[in-house]
């Protein structure tokens, strides 16, 4: 199968899952952090296709204040020079079918999946026409895929749906489902190092060791080019977790709410410029060269 011709950009987000603190978070930040960078690398991958007024998409489907969010990734989006911002206001399976939404998803630049609930979008996306066109123009076009949050966890082939930081050492306390699919054998985890969730993703890797964990922090994401070469971006760490070397891994044999135990996980930790390969398994640092002091 031929490496995709579009491009991801999965970020750690700075939105809760849909209650007063989304949009308590939302009044207070402003987006700011995308503002100052993240959006900005979005933009410009839209923009190396030749396409100086790029015409964006923002999915809400994952929030419970749609427009509330919408109405703070247009201010963002029209900072960075984008005048042609839309609303794609799915609430429901029956909306994805929504003809005007799919001719909209058929002639965009860029789709931004915003924050919420990561279970709101596979629940209603998953096999429907708009995931399907959204999956084969990232496969066929230079097509900009990004996601924040829940939007980025949800891009994964198996996606966490739930886990408290607190007890993902335990058993039966992360929960995995089906993702997207939009990137395969890897599993993304959002807010990393705020949250607490290396524990989480841990268990995650354990479970599925063929898969590479991604946690993502705040201001701070990958973009995916070819469906397998991470680039870090943003001001925070990209933590990767490789599970393809443990030896022992008692999470097979342990009843529910028991602690696990794993040998020889393999930790990198990324910062904006480093790159690594998902296929080999490589990390690749970013040399930084400092001016020499007066």
């Amino acid at each position: 199968m031929a490496d995709p011709k579009g491009y991801l950009v999965s970020v750690g987000g700075a939105e809760d899952k849909g209650t007063d603190l989304e949009k308590g978070i939302i009044e207070r930040n402003k987006l700011s952090f995308f503002e100052l960078g993240i959006l900005s690398n979005i933009v410009h991958l839209v923009k190396e296709n030749e396409h100086l007024q790029p015409d964006v998409l923002v999915l809400t489907t994952a929030s419970t204040i749609p427009d509330e969010v919408f109405d703070n990734y247009k201010d963002a989006f029209s900072k960075l020079g984008c005048n042609k911002i839309s609303h794609i206001r799915i609430r429901t399976r029956e909306d994805a079918s929504n003809a005007a939404y799919l001719e909209q998803l058929r002639h965009c630049d860029c789709i931004m999946i915003t924050g919420g609930n990561q279970l709101r979008l596979t629940s209603i996306l998953g096999g429907t026409e708009f995931l399907d066109i959204m999956k084969k123009r990232y496969n066929d076009e230079h097509f900009v895929i990004a996601g924040t949050s829940a939007g980025a966890m949800a891009m994964s082939s198996t996606m966490i749906y739930e886990g408290n930081a607190a007890k993902a050492s335990l058993k039966g306390e992360v929960k995995i489902t089906t993702g997207l699919g939009l990137m395969q054998n890897v599993i993304i985890d959002s807010h990393f190092d705020k949250r607490g969730r290396f524990n989480r993703l841990a268990q995650a890797v354990a479970a599925n060791p063929g898969a590479i964990g991604i946690g993502l922090g705040e201001d701070t994401g990958v973009i995916v080019t070819n469906g397998i070469e991470l680039r870090a971006i943003g001001s925070g760490s990209v933590t990767i977790v490789d599970g393809k070397l443990i030896d022992y891994n008692n999470i097979g044999d342990i009843e529910f709410s028991q602690p696990i135990s794993v040998e020889n996980i393999i930790v990198h930790i990324m910062s904006s410029g480093d790159h690594y390969d998902v296929a080999t398994r490589k990390f690749h640092g970013h040399v930084v060269l400092h001016a020499e002091e007066e």
